[in-house]
């Protein structure tokens, strides 16, 4: 970030104000308000901070309007068909694509993590055999705090690095158990020798009763869903992440709080909203009613899945994780899932439908992920937690750049105040 030689003038009360204005090196300039306050004594106003910057970031960039996702400045679909997860999340986290020695010993110390402390079974005992698996891995996420007091101290870089790669190596081997324990089924523990998506896999599939071997077709779209949702900006999520580690809190309380932020049907909830409309939706011949419905202003039914709030044209996500889709179907086939059909069919319609390509409504990543994770037979309970467990990389690597950063200090928004003011309290028999 580098200040120009630009400036804006706010005139207010017959006082004229300076604002210096930063350029970044992609995206639109930055007007500085930071001393707005102590100079002319208001505040600015912005709900859901749309139009506000919170902090300067080298991480993730994203133009909605060319349809592009930059991790570092390598688009995502060169790092989704070229790279995988792993290296995605040494990219995120250190800067750099790594070299081989490098990303050896990265994927070596997170292999050596996967696993969590035996007394944490007892953790998922305590909830209820319905409670929604994001219920537990919330709960579970935060008593990681409880257990690695080694890496508590987010003053210390080691700890910080030690704390980072745990919740990487640790959050698929919760999300299983938290599924494995929903289902009624034992806990299964990870395999040193598969890969971070097939051990994820193997986690939530097998049972001790027989061998359980994963299609590697299966495990790179789930590896591509991982590195699809890695990152994106200051999202609702990630500023919470942000927000919570401002005040010093631990790594693993921070990422609690991303993953109870996450849990949001606007937010996280998107793909499971998917495929509940498609449960709706039901069979292939209703499809032109709900089709109908879409179009009508006057109907409050909205079809999930398609256009997205930040990209305008496409979905660089999307592009991406249609292929892993069809490669899935055809591997699974969707003759005997009335959904996959429905999920098929609706897609053909969006993609060549003049009313859905002049408002472009076009099939989004949560579309793509939704159907993938529907045919590899998890249930709609599960989708967040897979989406937590993958953007995790991403809110640890704004934490620690966040600590890292010398202006970091404890968030405090403002308000536009509009209560009562100053009034004496009313004794309660006159009242």
């Amino acid at each position: 970030m580098t200040e120009t030689q630009k400036s804006a003038t706010l005139s207010l009360n017959g006082e004229t104000y300076e604002l210096p204005i930063f350029s970044p090196t992609a995206g639109p300039d930055v007007l500085d308000i930071r001393k707005l306050y102590a100079k002319a004594g208001v505040f600015t106003y912005d709900p859901g901070f749309t139009s506000t910057a919170s902090c300067d970031s080298t991480i993730t960039y994203i133009d909605g309007d060319k349809g592009e996702l930059l991790h570092r400045g390598y688009p995502i679909d060169q790092l989704a068909s070229k790279s995988h997860y792993l290296e995605v999340c040494y990219l995120l986290l250190y800067g750099e694509l790594p070299t081989v020695n490098q990303l050896e010993d990265f994927e070596t110390r997170v292999t050596r993590h996967t696993m969590v402390h035996e007394q944490m079974h007892n953790f998922f005992r305590g909830f209820r055999r319905d409670a929604h698996p994001m219920a537990t891995l919330v709960g579970v996420v935060g008593a990681m705090s409880a257990f690695y007091h080694d890496s508590l101290d987010v003053t210390d870089p080691w700890q910080r690095e030690v704390a980072a790669v745990r919740l990487i190596a640790k959050l698929p081997t919760i999300a299983a158990m938290a599924y494995k324990y929903s289902i009624g089924q034992p806990f299964v523990y990870p395999k040193n020798d598969l890969d971070y998506a097939a051990n994820f896999l193997h986690m939530c599939f097998s049972v001790p009763a027989e061998e359980y071997h994963v299609n590697p077709i299966l495990s790179r779209a789930m590896d591509r869903i991982l590195t699809l949702h890695a990152d994106h900006e200051q999202n609702a999520s990630t500023s919470t992440v942000r927000l919570a580690s401002s005040s010093g809190a631990n790594p693993f309380a921070c990422i609690a709080a991303g993953i109870a932020c996450l849990w949001g049907p606007a937010h996280g909830g998107a793909n499971q909203a998917c495929l509940e409309m498609l449960k709706e939706i039901g069979s292939v011949d209703r499809i032109p009613e709900y089709i109908a419905r879409a179009k009508d202003k006057n109907d409050p039914f909205r079809l999930m899945g398609f256009g997205h709030r930040v990209y305008k044209n496409t979905d660089p996500r999307a592009t991406v994780l249609k292929q892993s889709a069809d490669e899935v179907l055809d591997l699974l086939g969707v003759e005997d899932n009335p959904l996959l059909q429905v999920a098929k069919e609706l897609e053909q319609t969006a993609l060549n439908d003049p009313y859905f390509i002049e408002k472009k409504l076009f099939p989004n990543v949560d579309f793509y992920s939704g159907i993938i994770l529907e045919a590899m037979g998890f249930p709609t309970s599960m989708f967040t937690p897979i989406f937590a467990l993958s953007r995790t990389v991403g809110w640890i690597s704004q934490w620690k750049e966040m600590i890292a950063d010398p202006q970091n200090k404890i968030g405090r928004p403002r308000q536009l105040y509009l209560g009562e003011t100053l009034r004496d309290y009313v004794d309660i028999e006159k009242r």
